[in-house]
């Protein structure tokens, strides 16, 4: 591994399953309760404000009762750590969760991607706002005073953020790692092809072979909370 510099490590709902986070394509999953058109497209919303707000809100209202796991850890102590094995490298997280388990886990510099559910964004001035509580009430934007708020969650049908910065760290990275992903939502699922083509080597950590295992030069499967660790342990030595 001398030869690995820059880290860009990609993760999906299988780092936050153990932490009590359903998944959102598992057995149980959240689609399995809702279809997807009625809770997480922007016709959804357009249509059915209340069951729209009442879905984030619940979902909101739990994930600040989990935990980060030893895998969220094992992620942010990588990031603290590797910079001193590789001088002037970078590990950067882009995250497809919502939640904010990286982050409390200790990891600091964490790319959402997909949004996050403790945050309240602005449809009538552009703002966005930390948010913990309930959304369904419609409360005012702490920046402009409208009733405008929505999840700051990117919906089907919506572009996903900082997709230039996720390239760009690609273009500079040495190594990209996908964990917990299943491989089936774009654009994501395609940044194991761009970088194979940009010539990173790439490593697949997940319960299950993904949909894009194939792209992977090494597949390690079994739970998060075990070959994370066991991976970052390995990388730093």
């Amino acid at each position: 591994m001398s030869h690995i510099r820059n880290i860009v490590i990609l993760t999906g709902a299988g780092v936050s399953a153990e932490s009590g986070i359903d998944t959102f394509r598992g057995g149980g999953g959240l689609w399995e309760q809702h279809r997807v058109e009625d809770v997480a497209t922007p016709e959804a919303f357009a249509r059915d404000p209340e069951l729209v707000l009442r879905f984030y809100d619940m979902r909101r209202a739990a994930i600040q009762t989990k935990e980060p796991n030893a895998a969220h850890r094992a992620l942010a102590r990588l990031e603290r750590e590797w910079p001193k094995k590789a001088p002037g490298a970078q590990v950067l997280i882009v995250t497809q969760n919502v939640d904010d388990l990286h982050e409390r886990g200790g990891a600091l510099d964490v790319l959402h991607m997909h949004g996050e559910h403790l945050n309240a964004w602005c449809n009538a001035c552009d703002a966005r706002s930390r948010w913990t509580g309930p959304l369904l009430h419609r409360p005012p934007c702490p920046a402009c005073g409208k009733a405008a708020l929505r999840p700051d969650i990117v919906w089907f049908g919506e572009i996903p953020y900082r997709m230039e910065d996720i390239y760009q760290a690609l273009g500079a990275a040495d190594l990209f790692v996908s964990i917990g992903t299943s491989g089936a939502v774009y654009p994501a699922a395609g940044f194991v092809r761009t970088a194979r083509e940009l010539g990173l080597q790439t490593l697949e950590l997940n319960l299950e072979r993904s949909q894009g295992s194939a792209w992977f030069h090494e597949s390690r499967l079994g739970p998060a909370t075990e070959i994370v660790p066991a991976w970052v342990d390995e990388l730093l030595g």
